[in-house]
């Protein structure tokens, strides 16, 4: 059992949460991620390690209640346990070398870009964070991700927090002004990653992507999260989450993330309907 020593809401829909987990902390790094099950009927859900505390032992999540298991992952207080929590898995993000970084996030995205961009920053590179966001009001981490990169934007689509736009749009500007950028780093929705991609590769950029499947066990067995790579298929949970965003088939993959919608949706109706009989009892 691992116990929830932190709980923070950072915005309405979205959650932190820091888990007493010492094996995996000592272990993890920026790119990898854990599985983790609430309970002995939850299912197994992924999710990336936001950031690790070697000397306290904890590894820190942060997720969207999306669904069932974020719904319930999100009911947990601190001081309460989760049954399973398993990592650090997948491979560790390869950051060595590159001198001057763009770290784009989108949405949660930015959780996950953030331990890239301070990973980047210890390691002495210039670092330009740029997080996107629909509006003002789902803004999270931004003193985080200043506090690790040379400079930050903050885009939100409704232009709610005065500079509205897309992370694309500040991505044109910096490559337009910095041919000496050698590495993007794009983490969240499938279509960000996509163009953000498209956008790099005439440039010759190195152009890493997150790519975050429908996964089961995390160890390749079951092939629930393969993707297609330069044609050939690959497995998130092994070979990734990180991959050259220049060879992934995106198209593919938004198709896949579909494929599920239906199941997902009947398995949340279920569990609002009992968690109605319970209250109304």
């Amino acid at each position: 059992m691992y116990r929830i020593v932190k709980k923070e809401a950072l915005n309405m829909a979205v959650t932190l949460l820091e888990i007493e987990a010492p094996l995996i902390a000592k272990k993890a790094q920026p790119g990898q991620f854990i599985i983790l099950r609430t309970d002995e009927e939850g299912e197994r859900i992924p999710l990336t390690i936001a950031d690790y505390n070697r000397e306290k032992g904890t590894v820190t999540i942060i997720f969207q209640v999306v669904g069932k298991t974020t719904k319930v992952l999100g009911a947990l207080n601190v001081g309460e346990k989760i049954l399973d929590f398993v990592g650090p898995l997948g491979m560790a993000s390869h950051l060595d070398g590159y001198k001057n970084a763009v770290v784009i996030g989108g949405g949660l995205g930015s959780a996950i870009a953030y331990p890239q961009a301070k990973k980047l920053h210890e390691m002495g590179a210039k670092v330009t964070m740029i997080a996107g966001f629909r509006s003002k009001d789902l803004i999270i981490l931004e003193k985080e991700m200043s506090a690790v990169s040379h400079q930050l934007f903050v885009t939100t689509d409704d232009g709610s927090n005065g500079n509205k736009g897309f992370v694309t749009d500040e991505l044109k500007k910096l490559i337009d002004q910095d041919p000496s950028i050698d590495l993007v780093i794009a983490i969240g929705p499938l279509i960000m990653m996509k163009f953000v991609s498209q956008m790099t590769k005439p440039h010759g950029i190195k152009t890493l992507v997150s790519m975050n499947p429908v996964m089961i066990d995390g160890t390749g067995m079951c092939g629930g999260c393969r993707v297609t790579v330069a044609g050939e298929t690959k497995f998130a949970c092994v070979d990734g989450p990180d991959f050259d965003g220049h060879e992934i088939d995106f198209d593919e993959a938004m198709r896949r993330q579909t494929m599920y919608k239906e199941q997902e949706a009947e398995s949340m109706d279920q569990h609002n309907c009992r968690l109605g009989g319970i209250i109304d009892g």
